[in-house]
């Protein structure tokens, strides 16, 4: 009696630790790329912060899976990408949410094209990131559709017809843009006065700004990140010049520049799917805990590695990836996932098609009183 007592016991016991095993989360390895240190900081610690966000928030549900998110800086460059590629493969990652900036991730997913890796970038938003990878996929809408969709906003609400266009022809983002922009503005009435451009070593926009106001331009468009956008509209003060900035996705972050005066940004407008103002319950809710943890309002950057680092379990589920996969086992089964899926987060409702674009509509912000606030 005493022996079958105890062995139905151990049976109890044994079913018990089954179940307990059997409901122990799946651990995924999620690596984030973008640039930590260096002048592209800002966007890398971003996507980071938004990124630790979700991952803690997930891991504390409880549900199918627990994040393990390893973080490697890339410094915005395309040479020091691929060292924390390798890194975080060494690291055992099996999918990677990077890179932050354009030209690293072009970089970084040709290789894990070669290897099988795929990628899912929040922010990195030139077609050529994704052109001819089946790996890589965007959270971001594209350079083209940001350039298209900010002629169409500014005709649809006739903010004016002359416009002046100031872009860096060095950086593939800032070209990528002007160029559909400018494509597009003859198709709706509006007229190109004055087209300028800069390097990343430009800090006097003197030039630039001059010829914009000589031309009489009502709008001057900006396709640009924050740091030369600053420095134009501290020029465009210095010369009492008050036109309409319309800037893109990559100016968020400009009401953070170190010693900028936040009201030469007055009246700014912007494409961006995500504010922080916003009285959306998930947005309040991202911003809350972001605001606890850092100590700081959450750009657009972080809002879209939040929703990556969700879109990235999403497809890991539907994949059925599990702990032991490799990246390269996981890859195909996360493109196949991916294509199926339909993820509704803070910065818009998202589908993928093969190209890895995104489709979601890019929304127009304002900034007053030193916040952006949501246009109709």
């Amino acid at each position: 009696m005493k022996k079958l007592i105890a062995l139905a016991l151990a049976l109890v016991l044994a079913l018990t630790v089954c179940t307990a095993f059997a409901d122990e989360p799946i651990t995924l390895k999620i690596a984030h790329i973008g640039p930590t240190t260096g002048a592209a900081a800002l966007y890398g610690l971003a996507t980071q912060h938004g990124a630790e966000i979700a991952v803690d928030e997930i891991n504390a549900a409880g549900g199918k899976y627990r994040i393990e998110l390893i973080n490697e800086d890339d410094e915005h460059n395309v040479e020091k990408v691929i060292n924390a590629y390798n890194a975080a493969l060494d690291a055992g990652a099996q999918m990677i949410l990077g890179s932050t900036t354009s030209k690293p991730c072009e970089a970084a997913g040709a290789k894990g094209y070669e290897d099988r890796v795929f990628f899912l970038t929040p922010s990195a938003s030139s077609v050529n990131v994704i052109e001819d990878k089946d790996n890589v996929f965007q959270v971001c809408f594209t350079d083209p559709n940001q350039g298209s969709a900010s002629a169409e906003y500014i005709a649809e609400h006739k903010l004016g017809t002359k416009i002046a266009v100031i872009f860096n022809n060095a950086d593939v983002y800032s070209t990528g843009i002007r160029d559909t922009f400018v494509q597009k503005c003859p198709e709706l009435g509006l007229e190109i006065v004055s087209e300028e451009t800069f390097t990343d070593e430009t800090t006097d926009f003197t030039v630039q700004v001059g010829k914009a106001q000589e031309a009489g331009a009502e709008i001057v468009f900006l396709p640009m990140y924050y740091t030369p956008a600053s420095l134009i509209l501290k020029t465009a003060a210095a010369k009492n010049y008050k036109p309409i900035f319309f800037g893109v996705d990559g100016m968020d972050g400009i009401l953070d520049v170190e010693g900028f005066d936040k009201s030469l940004a007055e009246g700014v407008m912007l494409l961006t799917p995500f504010v922080a103002t916003s009285e959306d319950e998930k947005v309040k809710s991202f911003v809350a805990a972001y605001q606890a943890k850092f100590n700081e309002t959450p750009i657009q950057f972080a809002a879209d590695a939040y929703d990556g680092i969700y879109i990235l379990a999403a497809a890991a589920e539907k994949a059925g990836i599990t702990a032991e996969m490799t990246a390269e086992e996981a890859c195909d089964l996360l493109i196949a996932a991916i294509l199926d899926l339909s993820y509704e987060g803070i910065t818009g409702s998202m589908t993928w098609d093969e190209s890895g674009a995104v489709t979601k509509t890019p929304m127009a912000a304002t900034i007053v009183n030193g916040v952006y606030v949501f246009e109709d």
